[in-house]
């Protein structure tokens, strides 16, 4: 019986390790809010990591963080690196491409609790009196983050910090 049971632990073992090794390579996960107020105002909120303090819901995780800013002030070459406690981690953002109103991408490095490279995009798209943002991130998906997705849902668990982020940007976009 004792023989028995190892095995099909062993078993069940296997197959969360091969199924694991099945799943995507890359990742993406995205969100997208509606804002009463023109691309322009918001555009400076993303464009510039100095801003970040007036909406992202990272930016509240650790009340000590410490912070660094460097490269340009905003736009293309901007930087921002933080370290923070076990919730806000450890990275560094660069602003890699930056069109006026429409569209900024951030090379997104993390270093703690573990190391990634991600690609992080606004996208602010003006309809009518509003503007449609979407704040998605991508990149690849390795084998432990792959076996990880089997337990967590990182849609959701990201998911939830851009849609606070967006209303966190829509509330100061809209003052």
């Amino acid at each position: 019986m004792l023989k028995k049971t190892v095995l099909a632990i062993f078993a069940l073992i296997a197959i969360v390790l091969i199924y694991a090794a099945t799943r995507p390579d890359t990742f993406r996960v995205e969100r997208s809010a509606r804002i009463a107020a023109p691309a322009e105002k918001i555009f400076p909120l993303i464009n510039d990591f100095h801003r970040w303090g007036e909406w992202s819901p990272y930016e509240k995780l650790d009340p000590g963080m410490k912070r660094t800013f460097g490269g340009a002030p905003a736009g293309p070459g901007a930087t921002y690196a933080w370290e923070g406690n076990d919730k806000a981690g450890a990275g560094r953002m660069e602003i890699a491409e930056s069109t006026p109103s429409s569209k900024i991408a951030i090379k997104l490095d993390f270093t703690k609790p573990f190391e990634t490279r991600n690609m992080a995009e606004f996208t602010l798209q003006p309809q009518s009196s509003e503007t449609q943002v979407t704040w998605a991130m991508h990149g690849p998906s390795p084998y432990i983050a792959k076996l990880m997705g089997i337990f967590f849902n990182m849609d959701q668990m990201i998911g939830k910090d851009f849609e606070t982020g967006l209303a966190n940007l829509k509330t100061a976009s809209e003052k």
